[in-house]
């Protein structure tokens, strides 16, 4: 199915908005402890389960939006699910801080498969979203896998050594960051290994 042009704000929100919507209720319901059907949770894991829906719809107004999601899009849905719904189910938010871990490990692994295989999974994923040459998506490719694989040990340092506030800001703002920064400063190779077509 061909994707449908939506205003990028509108994108955007969908997008970000879950994750914002996240940090914003953490930072008002971290300290209270809340009785659920005769078992106390910490706010962290009330705003996890409420996080789950709210991704979900969100992915869902993209889908009907646009006609199409991503594999990151779906995969990223699908272990927010798992390991968010395992937080909550067990009471422990260790599950949910594992889920970041687990998105750059699957598309880093993933990535760094294809190119054992000598092919650029990355340019199948992005479907000629970006104009590069097979030299210029192979390098990508080897760049991103490394970045991902990279954000997944991170991730589990900043969890594992430090508060939750912590590693809160960091989910939202430094892995946000993290991205920004690593596609900017891919321009050089844009330009180097760009293709451009006639019609452009």
């Amino acid at each position: 199915m061909t994707e449908k042009k939506i205003n990028p704000i509108v994108k955007l929100a969908l997008e970000m908005g879950p994750i914002i919507l996240f940090f914003v209720a953490y930072t008002k319901l971290k300290e209270n402890t809340y009785t659920i059907m005769g078992r106390d949770y910490e706010g962290f894991i009330v705003v996890t389960g409420i996080f789950i829906p709210v991704l979900l719809i969100s992915t869902g107004i993209l889908w009907a939006l646009t006609g199409k999601l991503s594999k990151m899009q779906l995969m990223t849905a699908v272990l927010v699910v798992v390991f968010g719904g395992l937080s909550v189910w067990f009471n422990d938010e260790r599950f949910f801080k594992m889920k970041p871990t687990m998105i750059y490990l699957f598309f880093g692994g993933s990535l760094g498969f294809g190119l054992l295989r000598g092919h650029s999974y990355l340019k199948s994923m992005m479907d000629g979203a970006m104009p590069l040459n097979d030299e210029g998506w192979m390098i990508l490719t080897k760049r991103i896998c490394i970045f991902f694989l990279t954000l997944a040990v991170v991730n589990e340092v900043v969890w594992r050594t430090m508060t939750t506030d912590a590693w809160v800001n960091f989910k939202t703002f430094g892995l946000t960051a993290a991205l920004f920064v690593f596609f900017m400063s891919q321009s050089k190779l844009m330009e180097k290994y760009g293709t451009v077509k006639d019609d452009d």
